[in-house]
């Protein structure tokens, strides 16, 4: 396998693509040459010619980092967000299994390329425990199985390409996953969604820097962002230290992007346009990163007052 970093200084930028299903056709075809999925994320980023398609890899990576036995050609999605939430007491999504099978019913508000998927990893109530605790499991269901209806939404105003959908589960089939469905799947998932994502989106900004000639220095901070994404210990996505140092990568993010700010005229008024379109996609989690990085601080014994 080739260096990711070799290929974002060499590889010829790939041609525009005009939809998502061509998107994720490109980023297979980028992704099987590399071994580990934030490589194929950072590649596929580069590939890109846009936030949003980038984003596709980040997150498509992501999930076969969660679960690598997900087959390479199928896009898969997470399905969890209700009507009440994503949190595990919001949850209604109910998962019966009887005589050896399972099915889910419920509704998924907002399931993230959710007409793209072929498979969804829906996040479901298997009942309550004594003490009033949900009990969630995780499953797959594959979106073409009997009862299940996937609704586009609307297009959103940033990443308008990215599609989203409403999901209907109507005694759908499914295959449960070991574990539990929140600490085993959709809290880790938050954190290895964010550094996937983060790394698709550096390597499309390494693309841009290329096309539009910026300086070397540029490209030097960028690929060091990109290193320190790599070496973040994601088999220990819970661990306190992986979310400080991620919370210091997203940091020298911010400031990096708005070191960038006077170049972008020298960029394709197109990149630039999208560019301040999509910006508001880093913002969609940072609540909840902000919260994740003051209890990682807490674990670890220090007061969040005053370590800002």
């Amino acid at each position: 396998m080739e260096s990711v970093l070799d290929y974002l200084l060499t590889e010829p930028p790939g041609a525009p693509v005009d939809s998502v299903t061509a998107a994720w056709a490109g980023h297979r075809a980028v992704a099987v040459r590399f071994a580990a999925p934030v490589d194929a994320a950072i590649a596929g980023g580069f590939a890109a010619d846009r936030l949003g398609y980038a984003f596709l890899s980040g997150y498509q990576e992501a999930l076969r980092t969660l679960l690598p036995e997900l087959p390479a050609e199928d896009a898969v999605a997470v399905s969890a967000t209700e009507a009440g939430g994503a949190h595990p007491s919001a949850i209604r999504t109910a998962l019966t299994e009887h005589d050896g099978a399972a099915t889910i019913s419920g509704t998924k508000t907002f399931t993230t390329l959710g007409s793209l998927a072929r498979r969804l990893l829906v996040v479901a109530s298997a009942g309550v425990a004594d003490d009033g605790r949900n009990i969630l499991r995780a499953a797959l269901v594959e979106t073409s199985a009997p009862g299940v209806a996937v609704t586009d939404l609307p297009a959103p105003p940033f990443a308008p390409e990215i599609p989203h959908a409403t999901v209907t589960f109507t005694d759908a089939p499914a295959t449960v996953l070991p574990g539990d469905g929140y600490t085993d799947f959709l809290k880790p998932f938050r954190t290895i969604e964010d550094v996937h994502v983060l790394a698709a989106a550096l390597g499309w900004l390494v693309r841009v820097a290329r096309e539009s000639s910026w300086p070397r220095p540029v490209l030097q901070r960028l690929l060091a962002l990109v290193a320190a994404v790599r070496g973040l210990d994601l088999d220990q996505p819970g661990s306190p230290g992986v979310h400080v140092a991620l919370g210091g990568v997203f940091e020298e993010f911010g400031r990096v992007v708005d070191e960038l700010a006077p170049l972008w005229r020298t960029a394709d008024p197109v990149a630039r346009d999208r560019w301040e379109r999509d910006r508001p996609l880093f913002g969609t989690a940072g609540r909840v990163r902000a919260q994740r990085l003051a209890t990682a601080w807490r674990a670890v014994g220090f007061d969040t007052e005053t370590t800002g």
